[in-house]
């Protein structure tokens, strides 16, 4: 029998981003320097086949500091943490590495800067996702104010109108942020802004991909983890440019109920996906359908980031 013929689009970039890269990367060498148990407090990066790679290697997820013993290795995720955390890390005098990404550590440094200078922080975010409780964790209790949605705006209450400012978390859906930007200004025209994006440019990337290619398809798949903030980001991109978008966290996920008669697919990968499932989901294309594969290029990156000293010196 014949197999139906199918266009399968390829977002480029997709997958790993460098802090999710520099983040493994520093489970692994804390394994190889320390040996094991190495605790990581919260899931190192969103995502189920990475965590369990890493737990097979002797790393043990925690959700609390409190759990972990005080005389084994702590890493903290790339996420990033309240500054509570080192704080108790440091009164027990535990070996501590912080994976945090380097674009959520410049959003920690941003916050600080504006409430040293005497400004109100409303963040932009996600409420209980880990990188919006450990931003909003970098200043004391009530000094930042969290927004969602721009309906949100019309709500908040600020001590002064004059001396705000506002950060917003780095995997945001670009064009809804840019939305509750505009109302922020709008309600509130002397608030600051960032110097510079703090959405990353991992995120923003893999979302313009996924703009490009969509109206090219019938469908779109994104390879992600329902936990992970930019892959769930990418799926609502994708369903604005073509009729339908999925996330699967594996090829056995894929519904393929509903791509039933479809003859063009569109797939990328949230930043803390590997390639080798991505590569999983294609085979699974290429078993039913009689593939073309295109790539859809909209930027290259090659961003990396250093692992902090301690991994990188001997003993």
């Amino acid at each position: 029998m014949t197999k139906p013929a199918l266009t399968l689009y390829l977002a480029a970039p997709r997958g790993f981003c460098a802090g999710v890269d520099r983040a493994i990367k520093i489970v692994e060498m804390a394994l190889e320097k320390w040996g094991a148990p190495v605790y990581v407090r919260h899931e190192i990066v969103h995502n189920k086949f990475v965590v369990d790679g890493l737990r097979d290697k002797g790393a043990v997820f925690v959700e609390e500091l409190a759990e972990c013993p005080d005389d084994r290795p702590v890493i903290f995720s790339a996420h990033g943490v309240p500054k509570s955390v080192p704080n108790a890390a440091q009164a027990r005098n535990m070996i501590y590495v912080d994976a945090t990404c380097p674009l959520v550590s410049k959003v920690h440094i941003e916050a600080q800067r504006h409430a040293d200078n005497g400004l109100q922080m409303i963040m932009i975010g996600h409420a209980g996702h880990p990188e919006t409780v450990g931003t909003m964790g970098q200043l004391p209790e009530g000094e930042v104010l969290l927004v969602e949605t721009s309906q949100d705006v019309a709500a908040i209450e600020v001590r002064d109108e004059q001396r705000l400012a506002y950060v917003t978390q780095t995997t945001l859906s670009v064009d809804d942020t840019a939305d509750i930007v505009a109302a922020l200004k709008a309600r509130f025209p002397a608030i600051v802004g960032p110097h510079k994006e703090d959405i990353c440019y991992a995120t923003t990337n893999r979302q313009e991909a996924v703009k490009a290619m969509a109206p090219k398809c019938d469908a779109i798949l994104v390879v992600g983890a329902p936990n992970s903030s930019n892959s769930k980001r990418l799926v609502e991109v994708g369903a604005r440019g073509c009729s339908y978008a999925q996330l699967v966290q594996r090829a056995d996920d894929i519904d393929w109920r509903a791509l039933e008669g479809i003859t063009s697919i569109g797939i990328t990968a949230g930043a803390s996906a590997p390639e080798v499932l991505i590569d999983e989901v294609i085979d699974a294309f290429r078993t039913r359908f009689d593939v073309t594969q295109t790539l859809v290029e909209t930027a290259q990156e090659n961003v990396e980031f250093k692992v902090p000293r301690i991994l990188r010196k001997a003993g």
